[in-house]
């Protein structure tokens, strides 16, 4: 199997971190939809990544499609609880994450294709709404716990590090360690993890 994704990529990093979690065989390949002679589009009609490439030649699209993939097969702590309510619990802290990586990409990808893009624009200050009660809600439901759910590292803590990752990396000038300190001691031991630290994408 190979994994196509930019090294950027906040989803494709998601994916990344699923997979050596699971302890999963497969390689990874940098990649992007625009390279000249990418494979992305080839695999994914929506040309995004990441894109899993299975060994019968057919493509797996969206990375919650490819981590669940991953947490079936792989060795590793389940990363998706398989009792229901447990499982949606879970589901819920990926949306959450989910969603407030799509809010930092409009505001930092998005947005330089937008002509005189205004910071202080309705649909800017919406974005950074969401990123703001995101994290909240976040903060609060974490508390002092070690994980977002159960006691235990699930897909709900990759895609809470993987946001607030990359703000880091796509949105600096946001200062959510001083807004929000229980997040910041919670992501202080989540991004000591060994996938996350192998997963860290070069500086921009």
């Amino acid at each position: 199997m190979k994994l196509l994704g930019s090294l950027g990529s906040p989803y494709a990093r998601k994916a990344r971190i699923a997979m050596l979690e699971k302890n999963v065989t497969c390689e990874f390949s940098p990649a992007r939809a625009a390279d000249p002679g990418s494979l992305v589009p080839q695999y994914n009609p929506l040309s995004k990544v990441p894109v899993l490439v299975l060994d019968n030649g057919k493509g797996m699209i969206d990375s919650s499609v490819i981590v669940e993939y991953f947490d079936g097969i792989g060795s590793g702590p389940t990363l998706i609880p398989a009792e229901f309510n447990a499982r949606i619990a879970v589901r819920e802290w990926e949306a959450l994450g989910d969603g407030i990586t799509d809010a930092i990409v409009a505001l930092t990808h998005d947005s330089r294709y937008a002509e005189g893009c205004d910071a202080s624009a309705a649909w800017y200050q919406k974005q950074v709404q969401k990123i703001d009660a995101g994290l909240a809600k976040a903060q609060t439901d974490i508390g002092a716990n070690e994980f977002c759910h159960g006691g235990a590292f699930s897909l709900g803590d990759i895609c809470i590090g993987m946001a607030l990752g990359y703000l880091d990396r796509a949105y600096a000038s946001y200062d959510w360690r001083g807004k929000y300190p229980g997040l910041k001691r919670y992501a202080d031991k989540l991004f000591a993890r060994a996938t996350f630290v192998a997963t860290l994408p070069p500086q921009p």
